[in-house]
């Protein structure tokens, strides 16, 4: 991204502060999701209920997010993303007082889980389907490549930050976590942009709209469903606390540690895809990511050092951004405005199901066979979902640029 691209893109005041909402969103996010797994880790001691944590965030996300996608389409999207870092920080002061009350139990957790899920439903089309509408469309490839450098550096200093406070209590994060959530959601309130409502009814055909663009669409569905198995078998999130505290013998600190590494990684690429933008061979280069992503989970699976893990996951991160910018960019250029919020609603069903039930699959095959089998079988797979799709899916494989052809799919 040149120079002048980028004073540009800060000129975007709107686009700007939806940024940092972003940015301290993900940050609360992130340091919430390693205090609720290091606390569910010591109260149960169980792979189980790790996995269960993540099916139990997938299930309602799974039935509201199509609906939600319609929602994002009718609705001013930027309030509805507000509205949900509201709920999240209810969700952390709820913690607070159960844990000061004595009453922070597996149920509570598994509660609270239901309830992420669902903010996750609505919050997800509403945020992706909103950049679009803040920047003119010739800076949408550097805005989602500098959105995803953000992400990826709250995605960093969130997992460490949430670590070194959880060494003074689970109360020590949720608390950080509410403060910043409200911080987010009143930035968020102050985006404005002009809303252009789709008109049309809620009704079957409209909440499948976007399923039906996709499944059209042979070049979206093959880049969302690649992420949705690679993630799914090669996930290895939901089994960091068992290998923070049982293989590689650290700590909370530790914990945050490999939590952030694949977004240290992730910010690297990011930095390298602003300075030098893929425009050629993308879906070979998306193909390649997906499959050095699980080459990356296998050697961390099979690791029992902690700097080797710590790389192992940074390469992971690295290969992953690399999909998301290629993904993310694809599904924004070539999606009417009026169909955006349903087309990320679809996008959300994929990634919801990558990482949580790729949380539950990695916690049930590790009850089974142990969190090593379940790491490497997963990167395994990986690999194999990366070799398949390129059969299956060859106008993906073949994709030269990431702008796409006139003669897309009509909106519904």
């Amino acid at each position: 991204m040149s120079k002048p691209r980028v004073s540009e893109l800060f000129a975007q005041r709107a686009f700007i502060r939806f940024w940092l909402a972003r940015l301290g969103g993900v940050t609360a996010n992130q340091m919430l999701m390693v205090a609720v797994a290091w606390h569910m880790y010591d109260i149960t001691s169980s792979a189980w209920d790790l996995g269960l944590v993540g099916l139990l965030q997938f299930i309602p996300a799974l039935l509201f997010t199509l609906p939600a996608g319609h929602v994002a389409d009718r609705h001013h999207r930027g309030r509805i993303f507000a509205a949900c870092l509201l709920v999240q920080a209810a969700v952390a002061l709820v913690l607070v007082w159960a844990t000061v009350q004595g009453f922070a139990a597996r149920e509570l957790i598994f509660g609270v889980s239901v309830v992420l899920g669902l903010t996750r439903a609505f919050q997800m089309p509403a945020q992706q389907a909103l950049t679009p509408s803040l920047v003119p469309p010739h800076l949408l490839p550097s805005a989602v490549a500098f959105s995803a450098t953000g992400i990826q550096a709250a995605v960093i200093g969130g997992p460490a930050l949430g670590g070194v406070l959880y060494t003074w209590g689970a109360n020590a994060v949720y608390g950080t976590c509410a403060v910043l959530l409200v911080l987010s959601c009143l930035l968020t309130l102050a985006v404005r942009y002009q809303h252009q409502a789709s008109t049309l009814s809620a009704s079957w055909d409209t909440l499948m709209a976007g399923v039906v663009y996709v499944w059209q669409h042979k070049v979206l569905l093959g880049a969302s469903s690649l992420d949705l198995f690679a993630v799914l078998l090669g996930g290895a999130t939901a089994l960091l606390p068992i290998y923070a505290r049982d293989i590689l013998h650290t700590g909370p600190q530790g914990l945050g540690m490999l939590r952030s590494a694949p977004a240290v990684g992730a910010l690297i690429m990011s930095l390298v895809l602003l300075r030098w933008p893929i425009q050629r061979r993308v879906g070979r280069k998306l193909l390649a990511a997906v499959a050095v992503f699980g080459l990356a989970t296998v050697v961390f699976g099979l690791s029992n050092h902690f700097l080797v893990a710590l790389l192992a996951l940074a390469v992971t991160g690295a290969a992953d951004n690399i999909s998301v910018v290629i993904r993310m960019t694809l599904l924004q250029m070539e999606t009417p405005d009026d169909m955006r919020g349903r087309v990320a609603a679809v996008n959300s069903v994929f990634i919801g199901a990558s990482n949580q039930l790729g949380e539950f699959e990695s916690g049930a095959v590790a009850a089974l066979w142990g969190p090593v089998v379940s790491v490497v079988s997963g990167g395994v797979g990986t690999m194999a979902v990366a070799a398949a799709w390129q059969r299956l899916f060859p106008a993906l494989a073949l994709r030269d640029q990431l702008a796409g052809p006139a003669d897309l799919p009509k909106s519904r």
